[in-house]
This record gives C-alpha cells, sequence and structure tokens, in this order.
C-alpha cells in the first residue's frame, strides 16, 4: 500500500490508521513524501511505515525557497533520520528539471553528501521533467541529463542510481556492484532478467545486493489488472 501524489504527512493520523490496518493483514506500507515534517510528527509516521521513497527536489536552498517555499536542511535532516535511526527502506528520487537543478556542480556536491551520509547502498532515482501547469515554458529534460546525473553518482561510489520516466533500460536495471551482472533488468515495467538468489544476492558473484526481497520475482509485467469493488445498497 502506497501513500502518494498528495504528500502523507498532511493526512498522518489517517496514514498510521490504514498502516496499522495493513500490518494487520500483513500488507506492507510505502510513503512517498518530499520528507518535510518536524521531527515529533516524523517519529510517529514513520514507526508505522515499512518503505519510503523521499523526494530530494534539489540541493540547493536557492531551489527550494524559489521553487517549493521550503527548505532544504529539514529534507536532509528526514534522509539522515530515516537512514541511521529507523529500519525503513530508503530511496530518493530527484526530478531533474533544466536550468534549475542540474548543474554538474549541483549533482556533484549532491552526490557527496549522499555518499557520505546515507552510504552507498541507498537506490537514488533520477527522473524526467516535462513541461506542465506553472512551469510550461521550461523544456523537457533530455535523456542524456539522467545519464549525466547517474554517471556522476555512481562515480561518487553509490551503487544502485537509475534513470526514470525514460526509456532507457540500461539506466533502469539494477547492477551487481561487485561484478557488473545485470541482476534485474527492467524494460518499463516488464523485467528481462532476473540474477538474484532468494536471499539477494548475486548468482554469478554471490555480492550481496541490498534491497528487499522474498524469492523469486512476480510476473505483473505491463499489463493493467482489473480492481473490483463490491456494490453496496444505500453507499
Amino acid at each position: 500500500m502506497a501513500f502518494t501524489y498528495n504528500d502523507p504527512v498532511i493526512f498522518l493520523e489517517y496514514a498510521v490508521d490504514t498502516a496499522r490496518a495493513c500490518h494487520a493483514l500483513d500488507v506492507k506500507t510505502v510513503a512517498v513524501t518530499a520528507g518535510y515534517v518536524c521531527p515529533d510528527a516524523r517519529r510517529e509516521f514513520f514507526a508505522h511505515v515499512d518503505a519510503a521513497n523521499v523526494d530530494l527536489k534539489a540541493f540547493s536552498d536557492r531551489f527550494y525557497r524559489t521553487i517549493c517555499s521550503g527548505q532544504l536542511e529539514p529534507v536532509l535532516d528526514t534522509l539522515r533520520y530515516l537512514k541511521r535511526e529507523t529500519d525503513v527502506w530508503l530511496e530518493i528520487t530527484t526530478l531533474l528539471i533544466p536550468g534549475e537543478n542540474d548543474s554538474d556542480a549541483e549533482l556533484e556536491a549532491a552526490s557527496r553528501w549522499v555518499a557520505e551520509n546515507l552510504g552507498p547502498d541507498v537506490p537514488w532515482h533520477f527522473t524526467a521533467f516535462h513541461p506542465d501547469y506553472r512551469m510550461m515554458d521550461t523544456p523537457p529534460t533530455p535523456a542524456a541529463t539522467l545519464t549525466r546525473a547517474r554517471e556522476i553518482a555512481m562515480r561518487h561510489g553509490l551503487h544502485y542510481v537509475y534513470t526514470g520516466n525514460v526509456h532507457d533500460e540500461r539506466g533502469g536495471s539494477t547492477l551487481c556492484h561487485a561484478c557488473g551482472e545485470t541482476l534485474i533488468g527492467r524494460d518499463w515495467y516488464v523485467l528481462t532478467r532476473w540474477r538474484l538468489t532468494d536471499d539477494g544476492d548475486c548468482r554469478s558473484c554471490g555480492a550481496r545486493c541490498a534491497g528487499v526481497f522474498e524469492g523469486a520475482p512476480g510476473d505483473w509485467g505491463a499489463r493493467r489488472m482489473p480492481v473490483r469493488l463490491a456494490n453496496f445498497e444505500g453507499a
């Protein structure tokens, strides 16, 4: 069960109640969040969440102040908290916007911070921007920008860096940090390769792949799954 689109910290009590109900049925919960939350509320919320994908929207106070009307440091504090003080599985996403947060200098600084504060095993997704709403005059992100960002982050020792919102099988796949084997091949929603043991080890060299694994992969692929809702009289 994923809490997303509207940041779950704004409906924290409802999200906590829902997470408790999910856990009673052995269903895991994932929070997709900007990570902009005060310490007391953060502690309460993430005590009931199994995984989190935090939007690190940029690595400059200028961006957070002018684009988000916020600050960078509270988000970095949430990232440090999740990594150091919880068992929540953590991933990061950064939407790269041309001319706003995609410079080499900013990507280098962000990569150094992630490597030093979160370690090499936190997955980081660089995703493509497309013009919308109040940023219609900003061009879409070139695929080459995502590839450049991925290369910079990996040069700083990060093991699991991905490109998103573009068709890039190489950039979307998980590689073994020890031998380079493609452990999980991804082509959009289709798994093209699976070279992990049930415990999450590389089948070629035995190195551990960071993550949460449960035996063989599923076969959902790109197809849509129907959802049938019960019809209650008087509802």
